[in-house]
């Protein structure tokens, strides 16, 4: 038998918040200022944007480690914060999270029709997150609602190893029975999410306006001006830069285009380990 390159995508591996639902990904970041603030530390919005993208409780023990937050931690407490400390903010953050997900529920405009397209093209549609099972069963229940059912969901703690490790996107892979990770093209819009691609072997797709780095909702993004959004592309372009995206658009809604282009790219033999 012979290796023979796929010669069209079978299945794109969607993020959730930023991705899909949530434009401007607030459900976690704020939740997370919340659950600081009611250890009485403050952390700002940009501060717990960070490292989004990671497993909660990662992304947690990350924020500690940032200088700034260890030494108001330690201004408060006398101390570090300890793995000890870590799991109680991350304690009193999940009941947060799942009583206020909902809030940010909302589906991003053009994400359906991008999804139909795919679905038109034959594709079948994985999905993971940096949340737990118990919060997304919450998004998962009222995407369903908004019109959005994908065939597979992965959860950070479904896997021994959270983003960036290819834990999640390979999970999509096996329980979709695909063929080949070449087939498959993982979407985020965070940093861990296109290395959790890259690292899955995959193509891999960055979106720079409805997620993390922009960090504004629909209604703000829309009343960018030109000028302005022409600037943010340039400053997130290089933000995504060390994890090396195939490919980077503005929101879901541009995807099928590049799908096409990637289904092109393979039926000339190109892979995503060599593009």
């Amino acid at each position: 038998m012979h290796y023979q390159t796929p010669t069209h995508l079978q299945a794109a591996i969607l993020d959730w918040a930023g991705t899909v639902v949530d434009f401007g990904s607030f459900a976690p970041t704020r939740i997370f200022v919340e659950a600081f603030a009611s250890f009485d530390v403050e952390i700002s919005l940009e501060e717990a944007r960070g490292p989004m993208g990671m497993g909660k409780w990662d992304h947690i023990r990350t924020l500690c480690d940032v200088p700034a937050i260890a030494a108001r931690f330690e201004r408060r407490f006398g101390r570090l914060p300890t793995d000890a400390d870590v799991t109680a903010l991350y304690e009193r953050f999940m009941p947060l999270q799942i009583a206020k997900v909902g809030e940010y529920s909302a589906l991003i405009p053009g994400a359906l029709e991008a999804i139909a397209a795919l679905r038109a093209r034959g594709m079948k549609i994985g999905t993971c997150s940096g949340y737990p099972r118990v919060v997304m069963d919450k998004v998962v229940e009222l995407a369903a609602e908004a019109g959005y059912r994908p065939d597979h969901v992965v959860a950070t703690d479904e896997v021994p190893k959270g983003r960036p490790s290819p834990a999640q996107a390979l999970a999509n892979v096996i329980a979709l029975g695909l063929d080949d990770v070449a087939a498959c093209v993982k979407v985020d819009d965070t940093e861990p999410g296109i290395l959790e691609g890259r690292s899955a072997g995959m193509w891999t797709v960055a979106l720079r306006f409805s997620g993390n780095f922009l960090g504004l909702d629909f209604a703000a993004y829309q009343a960018l001006p030109a000028e302005h959004l022409a600037e943010e592309r340039t400053r997130i372009d290089a933000l995504f830069a060390p994890s090396r995206p195939h490919y980077l658009i503005d929101t879901l809604a541009d995807l099928p285009e590049v799908i096409d282009q990637i289904n092109a790219r393979l039926a000339r033999g190109e892979t995503p380990a060599n593009a």
